[in-house]
């Protein structure tokens, strides 16, 4: 039992970093970005190839400056497109991602991945020990992020990027670096996604192409839809409830003899995607709306009219 929600603890935590990474770069900035698998991958494969080399700590610094890198590569190439055209470009950089990783065999392993990834302090913590202490590594990554994020959200960049997302023209005529508040927005989303998978890769000990497929993408547009765009907390929240409403629903098949394990993932992601549509309908801003600051909060002794 311990092992199972050592299990559950590591999956949330892992969606909860990729979804943090999302929100700030769809729920704070408003940048569209539809390969979120990808950066999720390159994390994870930098992180496996790295750690052998310099440790844990220093791979996962590794991981999520090449993600991030790899954001900005990608927000400055494509930063000034619409965004319906900035989420086909990114759909397309997760898909080159995924051929990468299947056809650079003597990087990558193909398609028989990378085995035996070191696990963090390993070598200090005792197997036995070692499901008990992990899920709070995990979750002390996810409480690291979402102090950089919410410190962020709240700073003066934070409140540039709202304004852009809300009104780029606007913003721009204010003086306000549009570009480079976007392409900003988009290597620290970048950053925490790779970071989510380097934690994937030490988990699981053994990364394969397949692991990464567009089904991550859509967990994380669901969990900042659920918890409220631009809503950090709401996030972890969101991300807590569908990874656990996925895993508890395992066990339908125990109850229903009549449906098999295909027809179960799809009535799965069926009952998530039904209550994401019925929380658009009756709750669109999601479980916790996006915190909004008000002129007191700046300034104490100013009076807000009514």
């Amino acid at each position: 039992m311990m092992v199972y929600l050592s299990t559950v603890v590591v999956l949330v935590s892992v969606a909860a970093l990729v979804g943090l990474g999302l929100n700030f770069q769809w729920g704070v900035a408003g940048l569209v970005n539809f390969g979120v698998v990808g950066f999720v991958a390159l994390g994870a494969y930098t992180a496996a190839l790295s750690v052998s080399h310099v440790g844990w700590l220093v791979a996962m610094v590794i991981a999520a400056a090449v993600s991030a890198a790899a954001s900005t590569v990608l927000a400055f190439l494509s930063i000034r497109l619409a965004d319906d055209y900035l989420a086909i470009v990114t759909i397309g950089f997760g898909e080159v991602i995924n051929i990468l990783l299947l056809n650079e065999d003597w990087l990558t392993g193909g398609a028989l991945g990378i085995a035996n990834i070191p696990r963090p302090l390993s070598s200090i913590i005792p197997a036995t020990q070692y499901d008990t202490i992990l899920p709070f590594l995990a979750m002390l990554l996810v409480a690291l992020a979402f102090a950089a994020l919410e410190t962020l959200v709240r700073s003066p960049l934070g409140r540039a990027l709202r304004a852009v997302r809300d009104d780029p023209t606007v913003a721009s005529a204010l003086g306000k670096p549009v570009l480079v508040l976007r392409i900003k927005a988009f290597a620290v989303g970048g950053a925490v996604m790779g970071i989510a998978g380097a934690l994937h890769a030490f988990y699981l000990t053994y990364i394969d192409p397949g692991q990464f497929t567009s089904i991550i993408t859509a967990y994380a547009f669901m969990a900042v839809i659920l918890g409220g765009r631009g809503s950090n907390l709401g996030l972890l929240i969101g991300a807590c409830t569908i990874m656990s409403l996925i895993e508890a629903t395992r066990f339908l098949k125990d109850t229903l003899s009549i449906v098999d394990g295909v027809q179960l993932a799809a009535l799965r992601l069926g009952l998530v995607g039904l209550g994401i549509i019925l929380l658009l309908l009756l709750r669109p801003q999601g479980l916790l709306a996006e915190p909004h600051q008000r002129v007191r909060d700046f300034f104490p002794d100013s009076k807000e009219t009514p």
